[in-house]
C-alpha cells in the first residue's frame, strides 16, 4: 500500500492532487507546527498582471502552535477579498460558473482552525477531479518521533509498505530508516504540460483552481506528470 504525508494547504496547485491520487491513503499532516510566509493559508492565482496571492489571515500567535491549533482571523472581509478577486480574474474562463457558487459556499463557512478550511476545500477540489484516494489525518494517528521518525510511525499506523514524498523534502528525509523498516521511499515528479489558460504565457505554479475554472471536466487530462516517480530506496 502507497500513502502521502503532506501539510494541508489552501487551494494547492496541481501537483499536491497529483500526488494524493498517486497513493492509496493520503494523510493530512495537521499536527505538524504550523509556519509563517508558507502554503498552509495562502496561494496564487493568474491575473493579468501576473500572479496574485490569496493570503488567509490567522490569529497572532504568542506561542508555537500546530496547523489543527492555528484559528483564522475572521475580523477582517478576507473572505470577500478572495471570491471577488476570483471572480473578477475568472469569471471570463469557459467554466467559472460551474464551480465557482460551490468554492464560495465553502470559503464562507466558519472553520475551527486553518487545517480545518485547507482539508474541508481539498476534499470539495478531489471530487472535482474525480479522486478516490482514502484521506485520513495525521491527528487521529497518535504518532511520535522527530521528522522521519514520525513520518514511518505514521506509515506504520496504516500499514503502508510505500512512502510517496514531495522532492522538496530530500534535504531531510533519512533514506536509511526507509530501508530500516523496509518501506519504500518514492519521490514525485512533477513535470507537466499546459492547459488552456487565461492572461498571456502559461504559469504552472498556480492554484488547481485555475485548472478547474479553465479546462473544467478536462481538468483531470491535465493533473498527471508526465515523468515517472522516482524510486530512491526500495
Amino acid at each position: 500500500m502507497k500513502a502521502a504525508i503532506v501539510q494541508p494547504n489552501y487551494i494547492p496547485w496541481r501537483g499536491y492532487f497529483d500526488l494524493i491520487d498517486d497513493v492509496d491513503v493520503f494523510v493530512f499532516y495537521d499536527d505538524a507546527q504550523y509556519t509563517k510566509r508558507d502554503w498552509r493559508n495562502r496561494n496564487m492565482i493568474k491575473t493579468a498582471d501576473g500572479t496574485m496571492w490569496l493570503t488567509v489571515p490567522v490569529k497572532n500567535q504568542e506561542r508555537v502552535l500546530k496547523i489543527n491549533q492555528t484559528g483564522i482571523d475572521y475580523g477582517t472581509a478576507w473572505i470577500e477579498n478572495h471570491v471577488e478577486n476570483i471572480r473578477r480574474w475568472y469569471s471570463r474562463a469557459p467554466h467559472y460558473a460551474q464551480y465557482a457558487r460551490s468554492f464560495g459556499e465553502l470559503i464562507e463557512r466558519p472553520y475551527g482552525s486553518i487545517s480545518e478550511m485547507d482539508i474541508a476545500l481539498c476534499r470539495w477540489i478531489m471530487e472535482v477531479l474525480g479522486i478516490k484516494t482514502r484521506i485520513c489525518l495525521s491527528s487521529e494517528l497518535s504518532a511520535h518521533g522527530s521528522r522521519t521518525e514520525k513520518l514511518i510511525n505514521i506509515l506504520k499506523a496504516l500499514g503502508a509498505t510505500t512512502y510517496l514524498s514531495g522532492p522538496s523534502a530530500r534535504g531531510y528525509i533519512d533514506g536509511s530508516l526507509f530501508i530500516e523498516n523496509k518501506i519504500c521511499l518514492e519521490y514525485k515528479a512533477y513535470d507537466y504540460g499546459p492547459y488552456p489558460q487565461l492572461w498571456g504565457d502559461f504559469v504552472g505554479s498556480v492554484s488547481v483552481l485555475d485548472m478547474i475554472f479553465n479546462a473544467g471536466s478536462d481538468a483531470r487530462k491535465h493533473l498527471k506528470s508526465r515523468s515517472a516517480n522516482e524510486v530512491a530506496a526500495a
